[in-house]
């Protein structure tokens, strides 16, 4: 059950939005008092997460829910999908377009961030579906 939910809306290719949506959640979570050390792990992945769907989805929504014991992010977006999950799993690994790149982004380096933040990972993704990601991040 939990205690805190919030949504935020994302979209595809607003790179001027970029990171609107992680600093929400790391405000919230550092006006709750949480562990400065959970608190940056949380805001590592919430960004990651966001970026992969303005930059790879066709849109899509981060959620935040918290309890007393965990956090959970999960990052569920609008087609397309992903082909190999094994190989988009791999640091320097990109598909992102040469706009993303231009800008500073697509450096292949977002779902492993996520995985190595989180105390739980998971992903599923159906091609010209969508990619649904979950992490969890322990409070005690």
């Amino acid at each position: 059950m939990s205690l805190l939910t919030n949504t935020y809306d994302v979209h595809k290719g607003e790179f001027e939005t970029a990171g609107d949506a992680s600093a929400s959640i790391k405000r919230k979570l550092k006006q709750l008092g949480v562990d400065s050390a959970v608190l940056r792990r949380v805001a590592v992945a919430s960004y990651e997460a966001e970026l992969n769907l303005i930059i790879h989805s066709l849109g899509g929504q981060l959620t935040m829910e918290m309890n007393p014991e965990h956090i959970v992010l999960i990052s569920k977006d609008v087609g397309p999908g992903i082909a190999d999950i094994d190989k988009a799993m791999q640091e320097g690994f990109s598909t992102a377009s040469e706009e993303a790149r231009v800008l500073g982004f697509g450096a292949g380096m977002g779902l492993p961030n996520m995985r190595r933040n989180a105390d739980g990972f998971a992903i599923e993704s159906q091609p010209g579906i969508g990619t649904t990601i979950q992490m969890e991040f322990r409070l005690k």
